[in-house]
């Protein structure tokens, strides 16, 4: 079923018009007023926010597919026993925190491990559902596990960056691995993280800003 929101002049405001012949708030209309309804909305606008939409449900379907192998291959190195990991991976993974001046994933501290942990029960079941629901498209059920989804992350990832950016790791106690020293390297270390802080701030906006996915919410709630 397809929805229009409308604007008509002398009506007070917004109607959503749906292609069944009906505004929202106003009952049954004609075929030929709807028809009359909808073309009051420019083609080019309508097209133009549906690509924006589409555009960035790829984006995210993207993002969540890839999470997957980035997950199970190297994050989850440092929770689960490393003899699971053939030795090409375990190189990888140094190669990595030799190159980056990883303290996380050198010796990673129990709060680190704790959101490991989280990624792998909660977040790790979800990537796959999440790829599928923005590679199909329009899927408005994936709103508010998204937007769990997002706040959550975001907020492992608050003190992940703060630790990154502000911490003096040749006098903390807690990181037996090498750090970031200069503020290039710190920098270098943050555009490694910064992505899955940035993309769930996106995904939060698009679910709660998008009049596609809002419609879905509003009509649960009536």
């Amino acid at each position: 079923m397809g929805v229009v929101d409308v604007a008509l002049p002398g009506a007070g405001g917004r109607f959503r018009a749906r292609s069944s012949g009906t505004l929202r708030g106003s009952g049954p209309l004609p075929t030929s007023a709807f028809k009359a309804c909808v073309a009051l909305v420019p083609h080019g606008s309508i097209m133009g926010a549906l690509s924006i939409r589409r555009g960035l449900e790829w984006l995210l379907g993207f993002y969540f597919l890839s999470h997957v192998p980035i997950t199970l291959l190297l994050d989850l190195q440092a929770v689960l026993p490393r003899e699971l990991y053939p030795v090409e991976l375990r190189n990888l993974l140094k190669w990595y925190t030799k190159e980056f001046k990883d303290p996380l994933l050198q010796e990673a501290p129990v709060w680190f491990k704790s959101f490991l942990f989280c990624e792998l029960v909660f977040q790790l079941p979800f990537f796959p559902i999440a790829a599928y629901a923005f590679f199909k498209g329009g899927c408005r059920w994936i709103r508010t596990p998204a937007i769990t989804y997002s706040v959550h992350t975001m907020t492992t990832l608050v003190p992940i960056l703060a630790t990154l950016l502000f911490e003096d790791f040749s006098k903390a106690s807690g990181f037996k691995g090498q750090g970031p020293e200069t503020l290039h390297e710190r920098l270098a270390l943050l555009s490694v993280y910064a992505p899955y802080f940035l993309i769930p701030l996106l995904l939060l906006l698009f679910m709660l800003r998008s009049p596609y996915y809002k419609y879905e919410e509003k009509r649960k709630k009536k």
